[in-house]
């Protein structure tokens, strides 16, 4: 547990990970309507490279003109290609961005608690912190518990195939490009296996809601 939440200075957070491709923003999404304050690392990195962004100029310089889109933002295809293919554009990337959305997401977290203080107090709050990558992110540290979103490698490659992954081995590097399952499972505090139905999900979800209420 962080020295912030032991003192009562900040609010219970959880940091949700998980595989590519494994529900997370779907479970996300589940705990917000639950009433809990969710922020997503995933859209503050889309933010952070919007056009006029310091982020995008400096990937720009970095990486060339090759990875911006016409319309003066990141073209997220040619990014994903380089970064899948290349594990030291892959670690370019990320000293690039992981500051920047580090700042944003505690930026972020410290304004929900403040909201959420003012409106009900202290009791019962509790945040959701979407990270990918966990495992390898600083954020790790931020964190009072870690929730492992699970699924088979089989079904991740399905869902890639139908968002992002062109072809069946594109997926499978994205995939290899990741923190393994294994390594994701070891530190986790609770796993919700996404695997199931939407209704088996969603009451891992409530189950889990009520933990994080208490402990928080």
């Amino acid at each position: 547990m962080t020295d912030n939440a032991k003192r009562g200075r900040a609010p219970f957070r959880v940091g949700l990970t998980g595989g590519i491709a494994s529900g997370k923003t779907t479970i996300a999404n589940m705990f917000a309507d639950l009433g809990a304050a969710v922020i997503d690392t995933d859209v503050i990195a889309r933010e952070v490279v919007a056009p006029g962004q310091p982020a995008l100029d400096e990937i720009a310089q970095t990486f060339g003109a090759s990875v911006i889109a016409a319309d003066g933002g990141l073209d997220r295809a040619a990014m994903r290609q380089l970064v899948f293919t290349d594990e030291n554009a892959r670690r370019q990337l990320e000293a690039i961005l992981h500051p920047v959305i580090q700042r944003e997401t505690l930026r972020q977290s410290n304004a929900a608690a403040d909201l959420r203080r003012l409106s009900d107090g202290e009791r019962g709050q509790y945040q959701i912190i979407v990270v990918p990558l966990l495992l390898e992110s600083p954020l790790k540290s931020f964190v009072d518990r870690i929730l492992v979103v699970d699924c088979d490698e089989e079904t991740q490659i399905r869902r890639l195939l139908a968002r992002d992954a062109e072809t069946d081995e594109q997926a499978r590097r994205m995939l290899a490009a990741q923190t393994s399952r294994a390594n994701r499972l070891a530190i986790a505090d609770d796993v919700i296996s996404n695997d199931a139905s939407l209704a088996d999900v969603r009451a891992q979800v409530t189950a889990l809601h009520e933990i994080y209420v208490s402990l928080a």
